[in-house]
């Protein structure tokens, strides 16, 4: 292919472009999605507490979503890290590094549940990890209405 062709087509954005660009397309932090999966076990918890009146119940919840926050936590933090913005082959390798690490940190999680939450309800924990997982849907549709709008 010819250098001049391929110059122009990669051409730099200028500056009303980029401006138009995130306008047009915002970004979404991966953070208000942990932040909402927090949010979201919290409340859970809360109404399961409401609902039963067993603390155990309120456990189990909170623990499930745990059980989605906190692997999503270190995912996020290790794709935001300064070695996965060095280049896109770092950038790939550390998603695929960073999403093992986030499945065997739930497994585990889920693995030592009995051992950790006294009295652990397995319905009420698998109700609080899909309500947590949900998360990721519901700010699909958030950043499409934004888009939308």
């Amino acid at each position: 292919m010819d250098e001049a062709a391929d110059a122009e087509s990669f051409a730099p954005l200028t500056r009303e472009q980029a401006q138009r660009l995130r306008e047009e397309e915002p970004s979404f932090s991966i953070w208000w999605i942990v932040l909402g999966q927090l949010a979201l076990g919290i409340l859970a918890a809360l109404v399961a507490l409401a609902a039963t009146g067993e603390g155990h119940v309120a456990w189990s919840v909170l623990y499930g979503a745990l059980a989605v926050v906190i692997p999503g936590a270190l995912f996020a933090r290790g794709l935001t890290s300064q070695f996965s913005s060095i280049s896109p082959v770092t950038a790939g390798f550390g998603f695929f590094v960073w999403e093992a690490v986030k499945i065997g940190v739930s497994v585990g999680m889920l693995a030592a549940a009995p051992r950790l939450v006294a009295d652990l309800d397995w319905l009420a924990m698998l109700i609080g990890l899909i309500l947590a997982l949900k998360v990721y849907w519901l700010a699909l549709l958030l950043r499409h209405k934004r888009k939308t709008a």
